[in-house]
C-alpha cells in the first residue's frame, strides 16, 4: 500500500486522475462513492458519535479520527481534504462548526456552536490574477487539552492553543495562545490568566 501512494505522489498524471476520482472538481467535496466507504476509511473510536447532518468531506488521502466517547453535533461540517484532522477522546463539537484541516484538537475540548477552525488559507498577493486561481497555503492547528472554545469565534491557520485556555465567544484568534489563559476580542488578545488553585 505504501508503494502505491509513493507511486501515485511521484506521478503527477497518476495523481491528477485519482484526485479526479476522488474529489468532485465541481462540488469541491468528495464524490458519493467515496462518502459512502468512508466509514472503512476514517478512524472512530469506541463511544463517538456524528450525529447524520454532519458533513464529512473526508476523502481518504488524509486522516481522519475521532477519540472515544467524543461527539460532533449537527449541522457541522468536517474537511480534511488538505489536511489530517485527529480529535482526542471526550472532545466535544457543538453544533454549526467548521474545521478544515490539518487540525490536532486534544482530550476533554469543549467547542461551543458556530465555530471555525481552518488551517487553510487563500493566496492572493498576485493581483493580475483572481484569488481562486492562486492557490492557497495550510499550517496546523494545535488545540491542546482541556480547552473551551466560545461561539461563533475563529480560529486561524498556525495556531496554537495552550492547554487549560478558554476562547471567549466570537473571538478571531490569530495568534498562539498561552496556557492557562483567557483570550478575547479581534484579534484576540489574553485578558486574563487563570490561577492554578494550590
Amino acid at each position: 500500500m505504501r508503494n502505491l501512494k509513493e507511486a501515485i505522489k511521484g506521478n503527477q498524471r497518476i495523481k491528477s486522475i485519482v484526485h479526479w476520482l476522488i474529489m468532485n472538481p465541481v462540488r469541491v467535496r468528495p464524490r458519493w462513492y467515496i462518502r459512502c466507504l468512508a466509514p472503512l476509511y476514517q478512524h472512530r473510536s469506541k463511544g463517538s458519535v456524528i450525529y447524520g447532518s454532519v458533513r464529512m468531506d473526508t476523502p481518504p488521502f488524509h486522516r481522519f479520527c475521532l477519540g472515544r466517547r467524543s461527539i460532533i453535533e449537527s449541522y457541522c461540517c468536517i474537511n480534511n481534504a488538505v489536511g489530517d484532522i485527529l480529535i482526542g477522546d471526550d472532545t466535544h463539537l457543538g453544533l454549526h462548526n467548521t474545521l478544515i484541516g490539518p487540525i490536532r484538537i486534544g482530550r476533554q475540548v469543549i467547542v461551543a456552536q458556530g465555530v471555525t477552525i481552518s488551517a487553510l488559507n487563500h493566496c492572493f498577493k498576485d493581483v493580475s490574477l483572481p484569488i481562486c486561481q492562486q492557490g492557497y497555503t495550510t499550517k496546523e492547528i494545535i488545540i491542546e487539552d482541556d480547552v473551551w472554545i466560545g461561539a461563533n469565534s475563529v480560529i486561524l491557520q498556525g495556531v496554537h492553543i495552550g492547554t487549560h485556555s478558554v476562547v471567549a465567544a466570537g473571538a478571531v484568534v490569530t495568534k498562539d495562545v498561552p496556557p492557562y489563559t483567557v483570550v478575547a476580542g479581534n484579534p484576540a488578545k489574553v485578558i486574563k490568566v487563570i490561577e492554578k488553585q494550590v
